[in-house]
C-alpha cells in the first residue's frame, strides 16, 4: 500500500506528517509525502522514512515572497497560483497512490482534493486545531479584504457567511481547475474540501474537539515524530552548567518585530536572575552580548530539551505547544497569528501557562508574566497536563488510514 500524505505550509504542518509517515511505515506501508522541498523538512522527512515529493515552491522563499510582495499579488491571485502550481506537484507524486490525506494551506489541500477526486482515490482532509473547522463554539478567521463582521454573534450564521466567503476567496480558481480536468463545478469550496468529516490531529485535553451540529470531526491525537536525537555537546555543558534556564523561540514565524521581543525576553529572565536559552529561529533571533548566562541554539531536539528547561516561551503553534505540554514544561504564550491565541488560552485555561496579552511583548510585560508562569503551582499543573497529553495520535491515524483504504477497496 502507498498513500500520499500533502501538505503545504510550514514546519508546524509538514512535522505531524512526518509523524504520521513515520507510523505508517511501521505499519509497512510506504508513506509519500508531498511538501515543501526546503532542507530542513528534507531531514524531517528522511528521519521518518517518508518518500520525498517535493511542493511546487520551498515554502521560505514563498512566504519571503509574500512578505515582500514581490510582485504584487492580491490574496484570491496568490491563492490561485497555488492551487495551479499545487495541482501539478500533488498529480506527479500521487501516481501509483491509494489515498491522499491532506493539510496545510487551503489552496494546497483544494489541490489536492481535486487529485484524488479526479483519480477516484480516498481523500482525508485534516488540520492541527479545532478552531479551523466549522462550529458553533467559535468564530471563523477572517480573510483580507472580507472582515468578520463584529455585530453579528451567532456563530452559526458566521460559518454559513464563511463558505460565501470562501466561494469569493478560493471558487473562481477552484472551479476552474475542476472543469479543466473534468471534474464539475462545487458551490461550495470550503465544505468540498473539508468534507463532512475531517479530521483533527490534535491532543484531545490540550485542544479538544466539542461536538456541533455544524460539523462530524473525528479527534486522533496529535502526530507526533519521535525524536530521539542526542542534544549538542555545547549544549549539554550549558544545561549542566547551573539552573534549568527559559528557553525563548519563536518557530516558523518570520515576522522582524519578534527580533525585539527575543531581546526583550532575554533582558526580563535576565532580569529574575534567570537563565536563557535562546532559540534563532526563522525570526533568526541572536544575543546581543556574549555573557554565560545564555546560550543560542539552531534546530535542536525539542522533545529532549523542554523536560530540561525551567519554562518555554514561545509563539503558541500546535506543534511547539504540544512538545511543551508533553515534556510538563510550563509555557509563556505570546501568540502572533492564526491558532496561536487558541494554544495560548488553553493552556493558561489548563494552569500550564501563560497567555501574554498580545502579540507585541516587551520588558515590562514579559516580567510580569514570567511571574506567573515560573510559579510552583503552574509547575505543578503542567506535569498533570504531561500524563494526559496522548503519545498515540500518528500511530491512530496511520491504523484509520490504511482501514479506510482497504474499506474503500472491498467496497469497490
Amino acid at each position: 500500500m502507498r498513500l500520499l500524505l500533502s501538505t503545504f505550509g510550514s514546519r508546524g504542518d509538514v512535522e505531524p506528517m512526518a509523524g504520521l509517515a513515520a507510523a505508517l511505515r511501521a505499519l509497512g506501508v510506504e508513506p509519500v509525502v508531498c511538501a515543501p522541498p526546503d532542507p530542513e523538512f528534507a531531514v524531517l522527512l528522511d528521519r521518518a522514512g517518508a518518500i520525498p515529493a517535493p511542493a511546487f515552491t520551498p515554502i521560505r522563499q514563498w512566504v519571503a515572497s509574500a512578505l515582500a510582495n514581490d510582485p504584487p499579488m492580491d490574496l484570491r491571485d496568490r491563492a490561485a497560483q497555488v492551487l495551479t502550481a499545487q495541482f501539478e506537484a500533488i498529480s506527479k507524486a500521487a501516481e501509483g497512490c491509494d489515498a491522499v490525506l491532506a493539510a496545510g494551506l487551503f489552496p494546497s489541500t483544494a489541490a489536492a482534493q481535486c487529485v484524488a477526486e479526479q483519480r477516484g482515490l480516498p481523500y482525508v482532509y485534516a488540520v492541527y486545531c479545532p478552531v479551523f473547522l466549522p462550529s458553533e463554539h467559535h468564530r471563523p478567521f477572517p480573510y483580507p479584504g472580507h472582515p468578520v463582521p463584529a455585530e453579528i454573534v451567532d456563530n452559526r450564521m458566521l460559518w454559513a457567511r464563511d463558505v460565501r466567503t470562501m466561494n469569493a476567496v478560493f471558487g473562481e480558481a477552484f472551479n476552474a481547475l475542476r472543469s479543466s480536468i473534468g471534474l464539475p463545478p462545487t458551490d461550495n469550496v470550503r465544505d468540498q474540501v473539508f468534507t463532512d468529516r475531517p479530521w483533527l490531529a490534535s491532543d484531545p485535553v490540550l485542544s479538544p474537539w466539542r461536538p456541533t451540529g455544524l460539523r462530524d470531526a473525528v479527534q486522533t491525537g496529535a502526530w507526533i515524530l519521535p525524536d530521539e536525537r542526542p542534544l549538542p555537546s555545547d549544549l549539554e555543558v550549558f544545561l549542566s552548567a547551573g539552573a534549568p534556564p527559559v528557553y525563548v523561540g519563536f518557530g516558523s514565524m518570520p515576522m522582524q518585530p519578534l527580533r525585539e521581543a527575543g531581546l526583550a525576553a532575554v533582558a526580563a529572565i535576565r532580569a529574575r536572575g534567570g537563565r536563557v536559552l535562546l532559540s534563532h529561529g526563522w525570526a533568526e533571533l541572536a544575543l546581543d552580548d556574549d555573557r554565560d548566562d545564555a546560550f543560542a541554539v539552531g534546530e535542536v531536539n525539542q522533545q529532549a530539551l523542554f523536560r530540561r528547561v525551567a519554562a518555554v516561551l514561545h509563539h503558541g503553534g500546535a506543534g511547539t505547544t504540544t512538545t511543551a505540554a508533553r515534556a510538563g514544561a510550563p509555557q509563556l504564550i505570546v501568540p502572533q497569528i492564526a491558532d496561536q491565541p487558541y494554544f495560548a488560552g488553553r493552556v493558561a485555561a489548563l494552569g500550564a501557562g501563560v497567555a501574554h496579552d498580545g502579540a507585541a511583548a516587551t520588558v515590562e510585560s514579559l516580567t510580569a508574566a514570567l511571574d506567573k508562569v515560573l510559579a510552583r503551582e503552574t509547575g505543578s499543573a503542567a506535569a498533570v497536563l504531561a500524563d494526559q497529553v496522548r503519545p498515540d495520535g500518528a500511530a491512530v491515524a496511520a491504523r484509520m488510514l490504511v482501514d479506510r483504504v482497504a474499506g474503500s477497496r472491498a467496497s469497490g
